[in-house]
């Protein structure tokens, strides 16, 4: 891992994102490579959807949607250990994500002039689930309980058809929504998933098509988060969810071993994950050094890890103190952040951006990215700093209900119509006055 010495400087935060690691990512190459994928699959329904998967997955399902009977072999298929590290991965799941459902409210501005605050739910939401290097049946947990509990009505899932599967999504993924009682699932991958979900796929047969969705969520490569930026408008989105990173914030109290472990567990995801080590301490960052390359030598993606690590996105950062350590990563505004440092607790929440934080030696990120109940779906390539992890509210609407009687608007109408007057809009004044008695 490179080495970015900022000791002794002052910079902005703008000037200290242009010196952090930072992956070479070019959105634009491909909004314009997924273009042409949205337009065939907005043209050809179904059939364009199936000669996508066949030139760029080499393979076309039976069906778009998986049958019925392939959902329930999946979960009579799965290792015991594994379903029960899911229903618990679930169960915790469904507990965080229902803390986060908002308080409907009303609110009196005067006798008889109220406001109703609603959260209503979106009818129908696709979430996609990654199948690329590896499965990620916790990224099926984490996009469908975060909308069963939101009150979506209507669910659906999909993801790459896997040729060791009989074209079939990872028989993992698809226990996993066998598990969580969704019975939606396709065989379809990448940007044309998402076109699908967006625009929809007409047809008589039920195996072949797909409803439009109001909402697209779920991680996903570069050109899944250039397809969700070219249909946001026609559907909601989550976030842009790119290529993970992990940023460790530590001082000389910080376990070298445990550091190294997680800045590998993320470089394991991906060539492109970026792994950062922002400290005070050169000894505790050459300690760490070492720590990485002993456990690199055992790591089973060994190869895929070193190109991570030796990436331009990863990096060790070195700071004057833990203040200008907390400068920095609020700079950097990592998707997971870890703060290993002495009085942990009290550091951590001084930080301003980041996806998601986790506190002390004992909370490594791959807690959050299975089974401790938060949401592993968090805002990548710096964007933590306006946006915000996969939550209930991706699936709510707010709308105010406004409920006023007679004497009420009465009340306001003067300065009602004196705010119309003063913005040229007189009939807006007469809509109230017309109601006088």
């Amino acid at each position: 891992m490179r080495t970015i010495d900022l000791r002794g400087t002052t910079l902005s935060p703008s000037e200290l994102r242009d010196r952090l690691p930072r992956a070479e990512v070019d959105i634009e190459v491909a909004t314009e490579r997924v273009a042409p994928i949205l337009a065939t699959v907005r043209a050809d329904g179904a059939e364009g959807v199936r000669r996508l998967s066949e030139e760029l997955d080499q393979m076309v399902p039976h069906s778009l949607r998986v049958p019925r009977e392939v959902l329930a072999r999946s979960v009579e298929t799965l290792p015991e250990d594994v379903r029960e590290a899911l229903v618990e991965a679930i169960r915790r799941a469904r507990l965080g994500h229902e803390a986060q459902l908002p308080t409907e409210r009303t609110t009196a501005m005067a006798d008889g002039g109220l406001v109703h605050q609603r959260w209503v739910p979106v009818r129908r939401v696709g979430l996609y689930v990654p199948g690329g290097l590896a499965a990620y049946p916790s990224s099926v947990v984490m996009n469908v309980v975060a909308a069963q509990v939101a009150g979506v009505e209507s669910l659906a899932v999909t993801s790459p058809p896997q040729k060791d599967n009989d074209g079939w999504p990872d028989p993992t993924i698809l226990a996993a929504c066998e598990l969580l009682g969704v019975d939606e699932v396709y065989a379809v991958g990448g940007a044309q998933a998402v076109g699908m979900l967006a625009y929809g796929v007409p047809g008589d047969d039920a195996a072949n098509a797909c409803e439009p969705v109001d909402v697209v969520t779920g991680p996903g490569n570069i050109y899944v988060a250039a397809a969700k930026r070219a249909v946001m408008g026609v559907v909601g989105i989550d976030a842009e969810a790119g290529t993970t990173e992990i940023a460790v914030l530590a001082d000389a109290t910080a376990d070298p071993a445990f550091v190294a472990a997680d800045l590998i567990s993320q470089a394991e995801h991906d060539p492109a994950a970026a792994s950062v080590l922002v400290t005070d301490s050169t000894e505790l960052a050459d300690a760490v050094a070492a720590q990485i390359e002993e456990q690199v030598r055992q790591a089973k993606h060994s190869e895929r890890i070193r190109a991570a690590l030796g990436g331009p996105q990863s990096g060790v950062v070195l700071v004057d103190d833990i203040e200008h350590g907390l400068q920095v990563v609020d700079a950097y505004a990592a998707e997971h952040l870890e703060v290993q440092t002495a009085d942990a607790a009290a550091v951590a929440a001084r930080v301003r951006n980041a996806g998601a934080i986790f506190v002390g030696p004992y909370t490594p990120v791959p807690l959050g990215d299975y089974i401790a109940g938060s949401n592993h779906v968090l805002p990548t390539g710096g964007t933590a700093r306006f946006a915000s992890g996969l939550n209930v509210h991706a699936y709510l609407r707010s709308v105010q209900v406004v409920e006023y009687t007679a004497a009420a608007l009465e009340e306001v109408t003067d300065r009602l119509c004196v705010l119309a007057e003063a913005e040229d809009l007189p009939a807006h004044g007469t809509a109230a006055v017309i109601r006088r008695r």
